[in-house]
């Protein structure tokens, strides 16, 4: 690329080489397409936005990102926690027209564009009378969700997201469109399942689906004590596969099944996410119940897409989240947990509770970068708040919180990870994994061009 012209002059002639569209300052929507999920990043203002059509345009756009030394940011819903959809300067990739999807039940699979989100494939899939695990959100993007790990309300039953996916497409930072299996390219393959972004830009992904014939599902609303919280998780970690849970200690929100005495008081709402019928899912449920006289009891026979909670789209607030995961949480873990909630002043927080095991521990650590196989409980604190300049204040919270639960221990999960730093992305990998790592972003990136993630910089 000739550098004597002004940058604007090039990014128009990278428009004119792309099938999709390039938004720029000067275009009417810049100032909304620029922004992501989360306020916290919204002073971002990339030299443009792409909204690439085909595998050919990330090439192109990675190839002109090389020849101009501008940064690149990979965006599939917007949903990063640490900003890394957003740029301030660089190039925002933004797969959402990369909404292709194919699905072929007879063989139970389904090739879905990256741009896609959860709640989209979920409808369509389920249409088929099956499900593909994912997370508990409906727009996030199925891109960043998988290429993390992607923890959902099938954990126990299905694994994780990662444990769907037979295949992806990838743009490599050379501009090579690679398709990427368990027989090709089998170490990008292995790196992609819980590596993050770190070593492409993933434009289609291949995934297993699976029939899901009755589904028992729903928020299950307790009483938030210490004793409750405890037994809730123990309840949880013997329950049968088929039941995946996650409980969210928060104040109630004014739903309209809630007495309107209890909207702001400390709840515990459970999301049940029963993969089976009604008899067994009573049975599965029954300890549930029995830890203290529910406030709202919801779950019963439901599509899994109902599991997701709607979101107000005019609502942008901006995110502070950390994590950790446990062996469990006890009565006085319980105790602090709820005392914190109380040391913040967030208009929305929420303490959440994943009780991991089932078939996401039956895979081999070794067998995908997510190597958590034996965690048994992932924990969080999330605060979202209107003013980003509280950010510190509530990151300092959330970080606190979770101090306080980490009794010798230290791993994290690579997609709750916020803008911690270093130290805590090399806390989401074991030392052989973060090694192997290392040497596959030496192989498909070695400039690091992918470091707007969580970063995994190429071996020396």
């Amino acid at each position: 690329m000739d550098k004597r012209f002004p940058l604007e002059d090039q990014i128009d002639m990278l428009a004119s080489a792309l099938r999709g569209r390039v938004i720029a300052p000067g275009n009417a929507d810049y100032d909304t397409v620029r922004l992501t999920a989360a306020g916290n990043f919204d002073g971002r203002r990339p030299a443009a936005v792409i909204r690439v059509a085909t595998a050919a345009d990330v090439a192109a756009v990675l190839n002109f990102a090389q020849a101009t030394d501008l940064e690149v940011a990979v965006r599939s819903g917007g949903h990063s926690i640490g900003g890394h959809s957003a740029s301030n300067g660089g190039l925002v990739i933004d797969l959402r027209d990369l909404d292709s999807l194919e699905i072929d039940a007879k063989a139970a699979t389904a090739w879905c564009g990256a741009g896609l989100t959860a709640g989209e494939v979920t409808e369509a899939v389920q249409q088929h009378g099956m499900i593909i695990g994912f997370g508990d959100a409906a727009t996030v993007g199925i891109g960043g969700l998988t290429l993390g790990g992607g923890v959902g309300f099938l954990a126990r039953k299905h694994g994780l997201t990662i444990d769907h996916l037979l295949a992806a497409e990838i743009v490599t930072a050379n501009g090579d469109i690679l398709v990427v299996d368990a027989d090709h390219h089998a170490d990008l393959f292995w790196a992609i399942r819980g590596g993050g972004g770190n070593f492409g830009v993933v434009t289609r992904l291949k995934y297993r689906i699976h029939p899901l014939p009755s589904f028992i599902g729903g928020p299950l609303i307790l009483p938030a004590t210490a004793e409750v919280l405890a037994g809730f998780v123990a309840a949880a970690e013997a329950a049968p596969d088929e039941l995946t849970v996650i409980a969210n200690v928060m104040p109630a929100p004014p739903l309209p099944f809630l007495p309107p005495a209890l909207h702001g008081q400390t709840i515990l709402m459970g999301m049940m996410a029963y993969a089976g019928g009604a008899e067994a899912a009573e049975r599965a449920l029954a300890p549930f119940r029995a830890l203290a006289t529910p406030l709202a009891d919801l779950v019963g026979p439901a599509p899994l897409s109902s599991m997701y909670i709607p979101e107000d789209p005019t609502l942008r607030l901006s995110v502070t989240c950390r994590s950790l995961f446990t062996a469990g949480i006890d009565t006085a873990q319980a105790s602090e947990i709820l005392a914190h909630l109380d040391r913040t002043d967030a208009p929305m927080k929420v303490a959440q509770v994943r009780v991991l095991g089932g078939a996401t521990a039956r895979v081999p650590a070794e067998a995908t970068a997510y190597a958590h196989r034996k965690s048994r409980v992932l924990v969080g604190y999330l605060a979202m708040y209107p003013d980003p300049a509280e950010t510190l204040a509530q990151d300092y919270w959330a970080e606190q919180g979770i101090t306080a639960l980490r009794n010798g221990e230290d791993s994290v999960y690579v997609n709750f990870l916020g803008t911690e730093g270093h130290d805590r992305i090399r806390a989401a990998y074991p030392d052989m994994t973060w090694n192997r790592l290392r040497a596959v972003k030496r192989q498909y990136d070695p400039e690091n061009l992918f470091r707007l993630n969580q970063n995994i910089p190429p071996a020396a």
